[in-house]
């Protein structure tokens, strides 16, 4: 044995004690090989005395997809460990959704060799839900699950969004992926997307094998989740101090860890990554100790990361050196024994990420739009007709249901004299041209129109406006672009973002990317849209496993019924 670096006088954080202890830390290769405070018989190549300053283990995201940062992947890693993430667990189901396996195999090859260690969750749900539903670029089946559930990076069935399938059809093509899994990977954990189910649903989800949740819950909803022994995950929007009070209460530490799932990228530049999450947790009441247990150790455990999550002998050398323990400011981070960041450093990447497949920059199958694309048909010539309203919710990304009488002349619905938005999905693969359409209210635009192909989870375009000319100039500009994010008013574009990789990735470096997301969002909140996560809500309203009325290129789904519905539920012909 030798020693690579010995970092001495610092205040390291023993996960299994969960507490500071003051001492030194040695490394050899890619692993601790000691800590304490006795005198070691062997010269090391290279001390670093940390003069008091705190280390933790490199925090580990268990629940994230890289492609909802809209950041290519090694950019992604780039900007995650500046911020003490050393391990990801990504779930790529964006880009399965448009590439299938190869998409899974490109993103997985890009992120090799980066200063995280990327892992990879098998998508499970990928479409979402069928293709009576919606019109995904590419599905995953069984023969993909067997060919990816052995490879090495991969560890875990990724998040099942297909619930209601999961319930009702034991046969189910989710069911059979679950099995497979089961039977051929018996060590995997089984990851969930359960918003809502509680009581006799949610044990018949926990009996079909889902162990884990992430999802906006009731205080009750998560009390059920962990006397069922459900692995909790806790995001941003779920990250509440009744929440952490209850956790602790139980003292259900280990049974819960802090996780992203969706990352803005303006917000990646502004706030960081998890380490935000440690950060705010400690701000609503959680011990130091406790939110790094549970960005660290914890989703370890839960994903079977035996050599992770922990500073001690043998364990792999991922540490984030802090001079700040609650403001988590950062002064190094190491992954596996190779300082990958530094205080001070300077951002260096380059201007085009290339590291995709040629024909991946090339995946928008869409003419331009015209004027006649944001009609909307009435099957009357004059009169009125009541139509279902979907209606956005300013802290959810959760859609209600409304209803609203709309004139009719000459058989076209005015809603554009109307307070409420046209929406529009696209099918944008090249399958079949498909366009279903919706009228929004609450608190979406009050003028103007977005635009893009970073609508989850089939990533077709989705066109949203209050104006069918800057609806048109909205979309044009994403598909001229090969995808994107648009905002547009007054009949121009007002805000652009492109996403040329797949329709959902940008290969522009992250402060770049941050900047353009960033203009999109003021643009759009200029033109009245309210949301805690504007981007977020608009990019949700086409989710068909998001309560509770939803929009894909099919029509309107009724989340709850997993079944089509009408936007038209009358008609008032004129005599």
């Amino acid at each position: 044995m030798h020693i690579d670096v010995l970092l001495t006088n610092g205040q390291i954080y023993n996960s299994y004690l969960k507490k500071f202890i003051t001492g030194n830390l040695a490394v050899c290769g890619d692993r601790f090989a000691y800590v304490g405070m006795d005198e070691l018989p062997l010269t090391p190549q290279r001390t670093v005395d940390l003069a008091g300053q705190y280390v933790i283990p490199g925090l580990i995201d268990c629940h994230m997809h890289i492609e909802s940062t809209m950041c290519a992947p090694r950019t992604f890693m780039k900007g995650a460990a500046r911020n003490g993430v050393t391990t990801l667990i990504a779930e790529p189901h964006e880009i399965a959704n448009v590439f299938g396996l190869a998409g899974i195999r490109a993103l997985m090859q890009s992120a090799q060799d980066g200063p995280c260690d990327v892992r990879i969750a098998i998508p499970s749900s990928v479409p979402s839900t069928n293709d009576t539903l919606e019109t995904a670029g590419a599905a995953i089946e069984n023969d993909d699950v067997e060919a990816l559930m052995h490879m090495e990076q991969v560890i875990c069935l990724g998040e099942v969004m297909n619930c209601r399938e999961v319930i009702a059809d034991a046969h189910a093509k989710t069911n059979r992926l679950i099995r497979q899994i089961q039977h051929g990977r018996p060590d995997f954990s089984i990851e969930g997307h359960c918003p809502r189910f509680v009581g006799w649903e949610l044990a018949q989800l926990l009996y079909r094998g889902i162990r884990s949740d992430h999802t906006d819950q009731s205080l009750e909803g998560l009390a059920q989740r962990a006397a069922n022994g459900m692995f909790i995950q806790l995001q941003e929007k779920t990250l509440k101090k009744e929440f952490l009070d209850y956790l602790m209460a139980h003292n259900l530490s280990g049974r819960f860890a802090l996780v992203t799932d969706d990352t803005m990228p303006d917000a990646f530049m502004q706030y960081g990554q998890l380490n935000h999450l440690v950060r705010r947790s400690m701000e609503l009441g959680l011990s130091p100790e406790e939110a790094i247990y549970a960005a660290t150790y914890a989703p370890a455990q839960h994903m079977g990361l035996r050599d992770k999550g922990a500073i001690a002998p043998g364990r792999i050398a991922d540490f984030v050196v802090l001079s700040d323990l609650r403001a988590i400011a950062i002064e190094s981070v190491w992954r596996a024994g190779r300082q990958v960041f530094a205080r001070g450093s300077v951002w260096e990447e380059p201007e085009r990420d290339t590291s995709f497949p040629a024909h991946f920059y090339h995946s928008v199958h869409l003419g331009p739009r015209s004027p006649e694309d944001f009609v909307l048909r009435a099957p009357i010539a004059e009169g009125t007709v009541l139509c279902r309203i979907l209606e956005v919710q300013e802290h959810t990304t959760f859609v209600a249901e409304g209803q609203a009488e709309l004139p009719v002349h000459g058989g076209v619905i005015d809603w554009e004299s109307s307070p409420y938005n046209l929406a529009c999905v696209f099918e944008r693969h090249g399958k079949n041209g498909g366009c279903g359409m919706a009228l929004i209210g609450g608190s979406a635009l009050t003028r103007g129109a977005a635009a893009t192909t970073y609508a989850h989870d089939s990533h077709n375009l989705l066109v949203l406006g209050q104006a069918a000319a800057d609806m048109q100039a909205a979309a044009n500009a994403v598909i001229e672009a090969q995808g994107g994010f648009a905002a547009a008013a007054d009949g121009r574009v007002q805000a652009f973002a492109p996403l040329p990789i797949a329709g959902i990735l940008s290969d522009r470096p992250l402060p770049v990317l941050g900047e353009q997301i960033g203009r999109v969002r003021t643009v759009l909140a200029d033109c009245g849209y309210r949301h805690d996560n504007v981007i977020m809500s608009l990019s949700t309203l086409s989710l068909p496993v998001s309560p509770y009325f939803k929009l894909t290129d099919k029509g309107i789904v009724d989340v709850k019924k997993g079944a089509a519905a009408p936007l038209i539920l009358e008609m008032y012909p004129s005599c």
